[in-house]
């Protein structure tokens, strides 16, 4: 080893020992990357939760067009080159996780949200808020208390307690658990603090953290985050807690935090902290460690037998073209039909990949083929006829 980089390690030693006297944290800090163009509330309102953030030991670099004195920023003009950059740092691994305000999850993938429950002040996982974990709804929810499950043990909870929302699909969900449980998968059932009891929440027990983790789908999860950090702002401006969260799924390697364009900057400083948690805690690995455990213990054969809500998909094999890049959206198709829709485009020779986008369920495919791809949908009835102006 030279002497340039033994000076270079005694460097950063001394580096780290002056952060851990600053800020009572010791080791590598977390390196966080935040997109801060389509806020509502303007640029300054992440540009003041970043600052804030900072001061837990955490080294944030702000993707916009404006600047403030003691924070790292990257300067871009669009949200689109935003997101490039986001990914151009997070695959040279120059930043250990992102916070944004809108990303395409594959299929498979959904956000796990964290938030402060009124009732006792008491923090909570939402599994999930963003994203479809499967097209199925019970297949989605029995994925969905994995990924919380995930998501509560990189943040600390070492055996996290798991409710079931009482919601369409519950009692299934609960089964489907309860029969991965017996075969080897480690999993602690919550229960309700209704006089009844049981592993099915009620609305009482999301307002008292019944659980670490309520499971749900990711439409009635992102519908109960929004209000549940905003409730007292009146609606416009969420304030209290850590955002969406990140964006779980087998094979998912990304560390990306979802926020909302309604977020104010309290809550913008939480889901900066609550990704760099992610980062100290080893999500991925606890992630990976997880869904191993879970498919051997018959995940993927409970799942197969999960087909109930599934529309039936046609037995004649297609095969994808050959991939190209992907980045126009086609919206606006029901999120039971995407994957069949995406069988029919194949058929016609046009490469296309299911995802989520901000809206809804959305089709990527090549610029250059949206037009003919909207046709060849249209004629097949997945988009409307208004949809196709070609």
């Amino acid at each position: 080893m030279s002497e340039k980089q033994v000076n270079q390690i005694i460097g950063n030693i001394f580096n780290q020992l002056a952060d851990t006297l600053n800020t009572g944290e010791y080791g590598k800090k977390p390196k966080i990357g935040i997109t801060a163009m389509g806020s509502e509330h303007g640029e300054k309102n992440i540009l003041e939760a970043s600052l804030k953030a900072q001061k837990s030991g955490i080294d944030v670099i702000v993707l916009g067009s404006q600047t403030a004195e003691g924070i790292k920023t990257e300067k871009i003009e669009t949200e689109d080159q935003a997101h490039k950059m986001m990914e151009s740092l997070l695959n040279s691994k120059e930043i250990d996780a992102a916070v944004t305000m809108h990303y395409p999850f594959p299929i498979g993938v959904s956000t796990v949200g964290r938030i402060i429950t009124p009732g006792k002040g008491k923090e909570m996982f939402i599994a999930t808020t963003t994203g479809t974990s499967s097209t199925d709804k019970v297949e989605g929810m029995v994925k969905n208390a994995i990924y919380g499950i995930i998501t509560a043990k990189a943040c600390g909870i070492k055996n996290p307690t798991v409710g079931i929302l009482n919601i369409d699909g519950a009692r299934q969900t609960e089964i489907a658990l309860k029969k991965l449980q017996s075969q080897g998968y480690d999993i602690t059932f919550a229960d309700s603090q209704r006089a009844d009891g049981g592993s099915i929440m009620r609305g009482n027990d999301l307002l008292m953290a019944s659980a670490d983790v309520m499971v749900m789908d990711s439409l009635t999860g992102n519908l109960l985050i929004k209000i549940f950090s905003s409730y007292t702002t009146g609606g416009n401006y969420e304030s209290i807690g850590y955002g969406y969260g990140p964006g779980i799924g087998e094979g998912f390697e990304k560390l990306i935090m979802i926020i909302s364009r309604a977020s104010g900057a309290p809550l913008v400083e939480g889901a900066i902290k609550y990704a760099a948690e992610l980062v100290r805690g080893n999500c991925m690995q606890i992630a990976k460690d997880e869904f191993a455990k879970a498919n051997e213990a018959g995940l993927k054969e409970i799942l197969k037998g999960l087909k109930s809500t599934k529309k039936e998909i046609s037995d004649e094999e297609v095969v994808a073209p050959k991939k190209e890049v992907v980045t126009s959206q086609i919206s606006g198709i029901e999120i039971m039909d995407l994957e069949e829709a995406v069988k029919v485009l194949w058929k016609q020779g046009i490469y296309a990949e299911s995802g989520m986008g901000c809206t809804g369920p959305i089709i990527l495919v090549n610029d250059s083929i949206t037009k003919t791809a909207i046709k060849v949908l249209a004629d097949a009835e997945f988009v409307s006829k208004e949809q196709c102006d070609c």
